[in-house]
């Protein structure tokens, strides 16, 4: 069953934004390595409950997004619009991460979906 996997804070100011959530709750925030600027949040150990996520700079109005993990991007491309969702963005493939879009459902929501290079 797809899960909730991931989320991304967009912000206006990204360094503001870490320190924040550094202070406010002791997140550990580290720069991404990859092709464009994102910071990786980790707000917990592997053995809690939870997510990770990041934080990256805000393009539009853009608002809080959780990703879920699915096993077939085109099979859930596929799922969400026969529901009554919209797919917002084409499909991105990010190398050693997989292929990721962002949608809407029906209530005006925006979230994300991952195809993962390697499911657990």
């Amino acid at each position: 069953m797809p899960r909730v996997v991931h989320f991304e804070i967009p912000a206006d100011d990204p360094e503001r934004a870490i320190e924040f959530y550094k202070n406010a709750f002791g997140w550990e925030i580290e720069k991404w390595e990859g092709p464009f600027d994102y910071w990786l949040i980790k707000t917990g150990e592997e053995d809690e409950p939870g997510i990770d996520g990041a934080i990256m700079k805000k393009e539009m109005d853009e608002k809080l997004t959780n990703v879920i993990a699915v096993e077939s991007f085109q099979e859930f491309f596929e799922k969400i619009e026969k529901s009554g969702g919209k797919m917002l963005t084409d499909k991105i493939y990010i190398p050693g991460i997989g292929i990721t879009a962002s949608f809407e459902d029906t209530e005006g929501n925006v979230l994300s979906i991952i195809e993962p290079e390697i499911m657990d």
